[in-house]
């Protein structure tokens, strides 16, 4: 039976760095493929020039039999391929209905037809078990719903091709759980799926194959039945992948210490009555379900944010409300966790990035030292493997896993005495998640106190002392990471230790 999608090699190369080289690769109907790869190494780019974003350089991309037009995203659109990246593509102040019609009628058109948008709509919603409410305001809804309407957005072109970039970078467990269980029951209704992750569990338990690019270039194929996350990592980097493991430390002096801290925004109350204590060398793992106070935290220590009451200790003393000019004077390092909006500029250069926060570092007579800065620049990729050109490209060119990179050097290569890391691994590849631990780990062993706030249990687990979980803006109480299962730690996110609390 001829493949629905056929791409026969596709190479790209932007300047003298090699995206994609002579890659082919086919996708039948009904079925799921995980394209699998390294932080840079051409999956995104392999996408965006079947969506029509790109220009190949060379090579021809078939649909359903027919060549596709490179580079004129409309012609992909009416070919049956949609896209759903990790960034949504969605405006908060309109409603589901509104988001979801955007772009499917003529600017001429006297008025739209929403009753037969919303019929539609509704439709798609019940087919694929993607509930919305076509009414609500996106910005009102959670990260989980907003993809739910991204995909819809997608499935309302009439796809016979969705193309998922890192569906579940920004969801909890449970909404990827429930994501994948849809992709499948997409699938089962002759749709057909590939689906970009640094995930390996997700990957083997949704893909029917897995595709393996490395350098630019395809360099696996393995049937998920067929393989192992051991060798799916391997292949990946090239080389055994093995994650580091924290060893026995006696954390110094308490460095920072909140105590009934408070913060409100636009009228609710985001932080209530937080106590906590961080060491010298040592890590404290914060642990939460998404939106219940993790943000306003790492923002109130990093300095982007005011609180409204209770007291701050920095290095036993109290202070007020930090700036971020204050947070980085005092030794504090924060790696945010939306690193394309609160890490960097995306139209600035590499180099810049990295010495917009010590700006002051750099300049001489009012003038900044761009020689130094790219001597700095080109140091911190190196050590940190961050890989997409030199340090003079926009930041922008880079992929998110590089960025991230990119962020945890600026700040390690500083030696921070506080480190604030949220979500330091979100989107980065197996060989990339090892290095970024061994650092963060390497860090505490040089006396930095780590607050490492995560959803992935896993990595709470591997490398904190000790884990404290938010719910509904309040921390419960700390418990050691020695003995502690996902069990434990779940009821604490579920909010278990709350009614002894309250009772006493």
């Amino acid at each position: 039976m001829t493949p629905i999608l056929e791409i026969e090699h596709v190479s790209k190369s932007f300047g003298t760095t090699r995206a994609n080289e002579d890659i082919s690769l086919t996708l039948a109907q009904g079925e799921i493929i995980a394209l699998l790869g390294e932080n840079g190494a051409g999956k995104t780019t392999l996408m965006s020039i079947l969506s029509g974003h790109y220009t190949p350089d060379s090579g021809t991309i078939r649909v359903a039999g027919a060549v596709l037009p490179p580079g004129r995203p409309r012609m992909a659109i009416r070919a049956g391929i949609g896209m759903v990246y990790q960034h949504f593509s969605l405006a908060p102040n309109l409603t589901v209905l509104e988001n979801v019609m955007t772009g499917t009628e003529s600017l001429w058109s006297p008025r739209s037809n929403t009753a037969a948008g919303r019929a539609k709509l509704l439709a798609l919603s019940r087919k694929f078990g993607l509930a919305v409410d076509p009414d609500a305001r996106l910005g009102d809804l959670s990260v989980g719903e907003q993809q739910r309407v991204e995909i819809l957005k997608a499935l309302y072109n009439d796809v016979r091709i969705l193309v998922l970039d890192e569906p579940t970078a920004v969801l909890t467990n449970i909404e990827a759980e429930h994501l994948f269980a849809t992709l499948k029951g997409m699938a089962r209704q002759g749709l057909s799926l590939i689906f970009i992750s640094h995930k390996l569990p997700e990957v083997m338990a949704t893909a029917d194959r897995i595709l393996v690019l490395r350098g630019g270039r395809l360099v696996a194929e393995r049937r998920a039945a067929e393989t192992s996350r051991a060798e799916l990592a391997e292949l990946m980097v090239g080389r055994a992948v093995t994650r580091p493991v924290r060893d026995a430390a006696t954390p110094g002096a308490v460095v920072l210490e909140l105590e009934g801290v408070t913060l409100r925004e636009a009228g609710v109350d985001r932080l209530k009555s937080v106590g906590l204590h961080l060491r010298e060398g040592e890590v404290l793992g914060i642990i939460g379900v998404s939106g219940n106070g993790q943000k306003p935290l790492a923002a109130l220590l990093g300095g982007t944010a005011r609180r409204s009451g209770g007291e701050v200790r920095l290095f036993g003393q109290p202070i007020g409300n930090l700036t971020v000019t204050d947070a980085i004077a005092a030794g504090i390092g924060r790696i945010p966790e939306d690193r394309n909006h609160e890490g960097v500029v995306g139209e600035m250069a590499i180099w810049e990035n990295v010495v917009l926060e010590r700006i002051g570092d750099y300049s001489r007579h009012g003038f900044v030292d761009r020689q130094a800065g790219m001597a700095d620049a080109e140091r911190i990729m190196t050590e940190f493997d961050v890989r997409g050109g030199g340090a003079a490209r926009p930041i922008r060119l880079l992929s998110g896993g590089n960025v991230q990179k990119l962020i945890l050097g600026r700040n390690l290569s500083r030696r921070p005495r506080i480190l604030i890391a949220a979500q330091p691994a979100r989107g980065l590849d197996e060989g990339a998640v090892a290095a970024v631990h061994e650092r963060i780990l390497a860090a505490r062993r040089a006396g930095t106190a780590v607050l490492l706030i995560s959803e992935d249990l896993d990595e709470v687990m591997a490398l904190s002392d000790r884990i404290q979980a938010i719910v509904g803006g309040r921390l419960s109480p700390p418990v050691a990471a020695e003995g502690a299962d996902a069990r434990r730690l779940g009821l604490m996110m579920a909010g278990d230790w709350m009614e002894a609390e309250d009772a006493s």
